[in-house]
């Protein structure tokens, strides 16, 4: 499996390669080259499948055995999993009237971000042990990801890790799960400004090839492809366990409602889509409505200033992922993709082209956002229509 740059000006890499890169030279994302289709026997296989064993069967589709035999790669998620509180790793909840709750928080902090990090870190550690090399991650968190990082390589002798907090704006668990971590290998700052003010020197850093190649840094924020990897067996295992039969013709729809603030759970949703599977995507926002004014009007331009919530990891008005999210939608046209982006940089404000935003999506379809925040997300039903 080969990986390109959403922006298409960087030669394609291999998994290893993705996995150290986070973002790619050219300012862009790395996605698949080609993205495997499913067909219903594939689906019916994995139905019955538990969610470790769905992460395993998607992991090798997108590693291949040449880099992570599938023995090891077994090994490897099963060790990632082993620190999660519930028996199944993910449970769905069943409620009233079709809805269902994916229980994604039984990890070691609580966020649904253990489940890729703990994985993707794994992921790390066997290539670093196998070339003999030390790296130094760099994170930028808005609150979530940063402790469930440093959870993911604490004590590791191969992995330095640097999180970059915004102060005053991640909650206090967050803040106290990063700053109380006494391992050697783990180095917390609080900046300045929030958390998208915070990602611009980041990406900067990483446009430095020369720089980030001395210094062996990587990033394990959602930019890295290993995380939305690892984010698409919620959506197959959601589907799963929402649908009682695989033999009808076509396969009934899953709605699921995806709250998100930089999309990587959104963008491993619409990998699934394109793979085969039958679900529609209903964002969830909170004030910072950067994805809804995206979905409704083709409005993907800054506001004047993020707007605290009670959710402060969603505070984000920079949703990085979308630019994988445009680029499938463009049918993976880089040279849309990067001229959208570069504008966006330049400008914080674009348009979306008409024939992009009004191509059939269940992601780009504006009755189906929900813009306020679900107290119990993400969610899954079947649709009633």
């Amino acid at each position: 499996m080969w990986y390109i740059s959403t922006r298409g000006m960087t030669p394609r890499v291999d998994f290893e390669g993705a996995l150290f890169s986070g973002y790619a030279p050219d300012g862009g994302l790395f996605m698949p080259e080609e993205l495997p289709q499913l067909c219903r026997e594939t689906l019916r296989q994995w139905s019955v499948l538990s969610y470790p064993s769905l992460v395993k069967e998607l992991c090798a589709l997108f590693i291949g055995p040449e880099l992570i035999p599938r023995d090891d790669l077994n090994d490897l998620i099963d060790r990632g999993f082993s620190r999660f509180r519930h028996r199944e790793v993910v449970h769905l909840s069943r409620l009233k009237n079709g809805l269902n709750v994916l229980e994604l928080w039984h990890g070691v902090t609580y966020a649904f971000k253990d489940l890729s990090l703990s994985c993707t870190a794994q992921f790390l550690q066997y290539f670093l042990e196998k070339r003999k090399k030390h790296v130094t991650v760099v994170v930028g968190t808005s609150g979530d990801t940063g402790s469930a990082a440093i959870e993911s390589v604490q004590g590791a002798k191969n992995v330095d890790i640097i999180v970059l907090l915004p102060k005053g704006h991640c909650t206090k668990i967050q803040e106290l799960q990063m700053t109380t971590v006494l391992k050697e290998n783990v180095h917390v700052f609080g900046v300045e400004g929030n958390s998208d003010e915070l990602d611009e020197p980041i990406k900067a850093v990483f446009a430095d090839v020369a720089f980030v190649k001395k210094h062996n840094l990587m990033s394990l924020n959602s930019i890295n492809w290993s995380r939305v990897l690892v984010q698409m067996a919620h959506h197959f295992f959601a589907y799963f366990q929402c649908v009682p039969s695989l033999d009808a013709h076509p396969l009934p729809p899953v709605e699921v409602v995806v709250p998100t603030g930089a999309a990587g759970n959104l963008a491993a949703g619409c990998i699934a889509q394109k793979m085969g599977l039958p679900i529609r995507l209903v964002v969830a926002v909170n004030r910072n409505d950067i994805i809804h004014r995206t979905v409704q009007r083709g409005d993907f331009s800054l506001s004047k200033a993020v707007k605290p919530t009670l959710a402060s990891a969603m505070d984000i008005q920079v949703p990085y992922n979308m630019e994988r999210i445009f680029w499938l939608l463009s049918g993976s046209d880089s040279q849309v993709t990067r001229a959208l982006m570069e504008q966006f940089e330049r400008t914080q404000s674009v348009s979306l082209p008409k024939d992009l935003h009004s191509k059939p999506s269940p992601v780009l379809s504006g009755p189906r956002l929900c813009s306020q925040v679900p107290r119990s997300c993400p969610g899954c039903r079947a649709d009633p229509r």
